[in-house]
């Protein structure tokens, strides 16, 4: 499998934490870079891509993102797969959960390959603009209210990929 470029975006640390217990479980296979330091260069050079990001106010996505989204326009998807995945508080903003993930989703879904989708079962929540066909376009994390879940989550969503990935 070719090298995986982890690209996120973390304004309280959180999102850099899961980008880097995805990086183990991917055993060394697998590089992480900030958002906010990247360029269209950095995400060409990766043939599998995984996005993440939190979701900040009603349903934005964290704040380098939204810097980056003219540079996401810029790229060829062209045989590379992409991967999200977003934080959220499924009951503090039960209309919005996750939405950053889809904010990204929306911006690319169109020309690239995305991998990984996740069920919703499991979560509670009213609405989430990352649901799509009935699933998450991505992996769905609540660090706040399902904390215990988190890793189980990560380690099922990583053998997804690793399926993907090829």
């Amino acid at each position: 499998m070719a090298k995986i470029g982890i690209f996120y975006g973390s304004s309280t640390g959180n999102t850099e934490l899961i980008a880097g217990k995805l990086r183990e479980l991917f055993a060394g296979n697998a590089e992480m870079v900030n958002i906010d330091a990247a360029g269209k260069e950095d995400i060409e050079k990766y043939e599998y891509l995984i996005f993440g990001t939190s979701t900040w106010g009603i349903g934005d996505a964290q704040d380098d993102w939204d810097d980056f989204m003219e540079v996401l326009g810029d790229i060829s998807f062209t045989n590379k797969k992409v991967a999200l995945f977003g934080l959220g508080d499924q009951f503090n903003y039960p209309y919005a959960f996750v939405d950053g993930m889809g904010v990204i989703y929306d911006a690319i879904y169109d020309k690239a390959d995305i991998v990984g989708a996740w069920p919703v079962e499991g979560y509670t929540f009213n609405e989430s603009a990352a649901v799509k066909q009935g699933k998450f376009v991505g992996l769905a994390i609540d660090k706040e209210n399902q904390q215990h879940l988190t890793d189980e989550r990560l380690k099922k969503w990583v053998e997804i990929l690793k399926k993907e990935f090829v």
